[in-house]
């Protein structure tokens, strides 16, 4: 029995959920850290704020993933999880720039940072069993096309999230100055509209998509042992962690570089643009952070629409030169594109900047599960895409601890040499890749 190919529309639809998740994270990446800021913390204590989030990530991403391959209700067996994930991360965007409310219970930098905690983790909770998703309904010969067309949607999604503030002060007039301690009108409405946007958006996958059953799954795996399932437990997870394919380990090695970097960029870009191409003091919370803080969501938002456009072309580029190769470069065009933020002139000459970091975010967010979807058992899917995310949130966990530390007593308190490390390491993932082995790519080669 094999899995029945989908057209274009389906996929499309089978995905749409990932762009309000990613219009909610590109809001989150983008303006968590000038929030926080806003609500007291200082530069180097910014990677702290965001450790929770991957640390909870660590611990609820396998469960999850172990669940997911486990339950079949009214609704299937992955959409109660990112439907669940979608309203919780919805709550977390409308109450985190809201966190000043609360200040009668608790001070308003620990609410924010409350929020970002549940936020991020809930977006990993819904991101996860969405990428299980694909797995589950391709066929191995579509899964690329599928994680591409994610990729479109990611894009589109960030892009919108990313430009949102900007866009409602530039275009409508909405305000982007508050009091001290306040946070700006225009991030209050762009939080709120990318809340309602992520739970819309999962609606549409929810009611237009549908998953097979488990005993359809069991059918389509090529994996001939069967499970006990009276002897199943939560602690398979570890025994299935040590079980993981050669394919899956070598890829984790590259996953720990490339989100080492991409933690990198996220919390201290504003910080470090801010400082370094705008000349502004690193103690300037005012009128003029707020503009670099706004063109940041530009820049974020450019390198999404670059790797939303770039997405189209990954099955074809990957066709012709293979997976790997293409995921080598991809993560190249990004280290060199962080790196040279050090060099630009001037603020705009950062666009040259994000588009080698929106070629490698692309790579990054396509890639790896393509390759990795064709090594893993589909009965097991869920579980190993979620202890998959171990080497996503592992290297975010050890930023988050020594980043602000190398910013504060390595770096002498100047945060672009974050950035330029970040590239670095994007380099190191890149080099990395070469020893990886795709099953699926050696055989789709061989067919064709």
């Amino acid at each position: 029995m094999e899995k029945r190919k989908l057209g274009f529309w389906d996929i499309w639809n089978l995905s749409f959920g990932f762009l309000g998740i990613q219009m909610g994270f590109a809001l989150q990446n983008a303006n968590a850290s000038r929030i926080l800021q806003i609500f007291g913390a200082d530069v180097h204590e910014l990677s702290w704020f965001w450790i929770v989030a991957p640390l909870t990530g660590l611990i609820v991403q396998p469960i999850i993933g172990y669940y997911s391959d486990r339950t079949w209700t009214r609704l299937g067996r992955r959409r109660p999880y990112f439907l669940s994930g979608a309203l919780l991360a919805s709550m977390g965007l409308v109450l985190m720039p809201n966190a000043d409310m609360f200040t009668a219970f608790l001070p308003a930098l620990w609410v924010g940072a409350g929020m970002l905690m549940i936020m991020d983790a809930s977006f990993n909770v819904a991101m996860e069993p969405f990428r299980a998703l694909v797995a589950d309904v391709l066929p191995s010969d579509q899964r690329t096309l599928g994680f591409s067309i994610q990729t479109v949607l990611i894009g589109i999604g960030a892009v919108i999230g990313s430009w949102l503030p900007y866009v409602l002060t530039n275009w409508f007039g909405v305000l982007n100055e508050a009091q001290p301690g306040e946070v700006p009108t225009n991030l209050l409405l762009s939080f709120i509209i990318g809340a309602l946007v992520l739970v819309g958006s999962i609606l549409i996958t929810v009611f237009t998509t549908k998953e097979y059953s488990p005993d359809e799954i069991a059918q389509f795996s090529k994996d001939e042992e069967q499970e006990d399932e009276k002897e199943s437990s939560l602690l398979d997870i570890f025994t299935d962690f040590k079980k993981m394919p050669l394919t899956m380990k070598q890829l984790s090695s590259v996953q720990f570089f490339s989100w080492f970097g991409l933690f990198g960029m996220w919390v201290f870009s504003t910080p470090a643009i801010a400082h370094h191409v705008y000349g502004l003091s690193l103690d300037d919370h005012g009128d003029a952070y707020q503009v670099a803080g706004d063109w940041v969501g530009i820049l974020f938002g450019v390198y999404n629409a670059v790797s939303a456009v770039y997405a189209f072309f990954l099955p074809a580029i990957a066709k012709k030169i293979g997976r790997k190769m293409t995921y080598a470069i991809g993560l190249i065009c990004g280290g060199l594109g962080l790196i040279s933020i050090y060099f630009v002139p001037n603020e705009n000459w950062l666009f040259l900047s994000m588009f080698g970091i929106g070629i490698a975010w692309a790579s990054i967010l396509a890639m790896p599960y393509a390759i990795l979807a064709g090594s893993i058992p589909a009965k097991k899917m869920g579980v190993y895409m979620g202890i998959f995310n171990f080497f996503i949130v592992l290297p975010q966990i050890i930023n988050a601890l020594i980043g602000g530390l190398m910013v504060k007593y390595l770096y002498g308190g100047n945060p672009i040499f974050a950035l330029i490390i970040s590239g670095v390491s994007l380099l190191i993932a890149a080099a990395l890749v070469t020893k990886v082995k795709d099953v699926d790519d050696t055989v789709l080669i061989a067919n064709n």
